[in-house]
């Protein structure tokens, strides 16, 4: 049985609490290694190893910073297909689909290895007689990231990369269902710093664990910042408890994210987008696209005849087949809870078009698979549509008009994407302005914004002010600094009472 240890200044850590995670095959329902849980005192390990090594750290310059981010890139580049492998063999998503979750990842550490430009200050010269003023970016010291089992590859990049890059050192604490992929990145960073001839030891460190974990990240005195990804409950409780105790927190939770189809769309088109958007990686993906509003009748039957068709042909198999669309989920318990928001459909009154409960795949009985399944007539105060069910499962809701589309994406509970189907131009800017969501894609099903813009969502889909990667994720990671200077002329002035002002 493979044993999963934590990562510590550069090194792995047997675990001390005794406790351990199962990390299961999602393939096959096998117990394939076991985690180390951590105890406060091991966060506390790896926060001690993270303070020492951040003041060197902080003053390597940038351009050396990104140099280890170019290498680090080159290796997870270098190491893809174990990667993806790994990935795969812990999360169930198909290796294709892992390969995108690293690519992803990796486009936040090439923003990461521009952060020598990012990191230029402002600067006005001669604000007031012989006074010039500027200002510089520094970094808040130890930063943390508490990520999700649904991408093990690209959320810790989002996170470490950025913070690492602007000076910071970082604690991990991935998902206890798949945490391989983090430790292994975390082993080719210290790679890339070798291969620099840098020694990053504690500068990126992996922690293993559950609630005993998060909680001493949470309050540990000298963690600066915390980022998170999750479910909305946890993300409230981890932004509450992280800013009483003096943290920086952004803290980005569900997600319910609507595709409003207009009558003149492709549907040819949109239906291919809204199949893979609602039915990729299992529908375990914060950002896919579980309810189409179609708006009218026609449209609406029409949307429903070709998705039921697309269902027909859609392939569930093992990670490992290149002809399948998705694989498992990540747990039995997660199954199990996906049929459950579906009998609660149909319970609700819901038309359950297809029914995707009694899919088994031959030869891997005992694996965590579950068929595609369609829900027609769904109402807006159903369960099953205020809820994140984060499965296989595409819920129609139907729509009179452009205005009524609008409004159930604006009045979710959740806000962090939606997307609009149109040929009409004017019809898509207005949407794009007036609805009340974080990310918005016109005629793009997930619209996850590239590295360089920034990633979040509103209402309980986000909480904290300040968005993930790109110029917000720099602004996150670090603190302002502003200088006003004047030098000395040889004469000397009277005391001066009042606050200055710049005449």
């Amino acid at each position: 049985m493979r044993d999963i240890q934590h990562f510590v200044s550069g090194a792995a850590q047997p675990g001390v609490s005794g406790r351990f995670g199962d990390v299961f095959d999602p393939n096959t329902g096998e117990v394939q290694a076991k985690v180390a849980l951590a105890t406060a005192a091991e966060v506390d390990a790896a926060v001690q190893a993270a303070l020492a090594a951040q003041p060197a750290w902080a003053a390597t310059n940038p351009q050396r910073r990104a140099r280890v981010m170019f290498e680090f890139k080159r290796l997870v580049e270098a190491h893809m297909d174990e990667l993806a492998g790994l990935l795969s063999s812990e999360h169930g998503k198909v290796i294709a689909d892992s390969k995108g979750d690293i690519q992803r990842g990796l486009e936040v550490i090439e923003f990461a290895c521009g952060i020598p430009h990012v990191l230029k200050g402002e600067y006005t010269e001669g604000a007031g007689p012989g006074i010039d003023v500027y200002s510089m970016r520094q970094p808040l010291g130890v930063a943390a990231g508490i990520t999700p089992f649904n991408f093990p590859g690209m959320i810790p990049m989002w996170m470490f990369g950025i913070a690492i890059a602007v000076g910071n050192t970082f604690i991990l604490k991935p998902s206890e269902k798949d945490p391989s992929v983090p430790v292994r990145l975390a082993q080719l960073f210290m790679e890339a710093g070798a291969n620099l001839g840098m020694d990053l030891k504690g500068v990126l460190n992996v922690v293993h664990g559950d609630k005993v974990a998060v909680d001493a990240i949470l309050t540990h005195p000298d963690i600066a910042a915390v980022s998170f990804v999750g479910s909305s409950d946890i993300a409230h409780y981890v932004y509450s408890t992280g800013t009483a105790h003096g943290k920086r927190v952004q803290a980005m939770g569900g997600a319910k994210n609507h595709g409003i189809v207009m009558p003149d769309a492709d549907l040819d088109q949109t239906v291919k987008d809204l199949v893979g958007a609602a039915y990729g990686s299992a529908g375990e993906r914060c950002m896919a696209l579980p309810v189409v509003v179609p708006v009218g009748a026609k449209t609406a039957d029409a949307i429903r005849e070709r998705v039921v068709a697309e269902l027909e042909t859609l392939k569930v198999g093992v990670s490992t087949d290149a002809a399948a669309q998705y694989g498992p989920v990540v747990s039995a318990a997660h199954r199990n809870k996906i049929a459950d928001y579906i009998q609660i459909g149909v319970d609700e009154g819901a038309e359950l078009v297809v029914d995707g409960r009694g899919f088994a795949l031959q030869g891997f009985e005992k694996g965590f698979f579950i068929g595609p399944s369609l829900f027609d007539q769904v109402k807006p105060g159903m369960k099953t549509y205020q809820e994140e069910i984060f499965g296989p499962v595409l819920q129609i809701v139907r729509a009179e008009s452009f205005e009524e589309a609008l409004a159930l994406p604006s009045q979710h509970q959740y806000g962090n994407g939606v997307a609009i189907f149109t040929r009409n131009g004017r019809a898509a800017r207005e949407f794009a302005a007036r609805v009340n969501v974080g990310m918005v894609g016109i005629n793009v099903p997930i619209p996850v914004p590239v590295a360089y813009h920034t990633f979040g969502g509103w209402k309980r889909s986000a909480f904290g002010d300040v968005n993930q990667h790109g110029v917000e994720g720099v602004k996150f990671y670090t603190k302002i600094k502003t200088i006003t200077a004047r030098w000395p002329e040889g004469m000397t002035e009277d005391s001066a009472f009042v606050i200055p002002t710049m005449r």
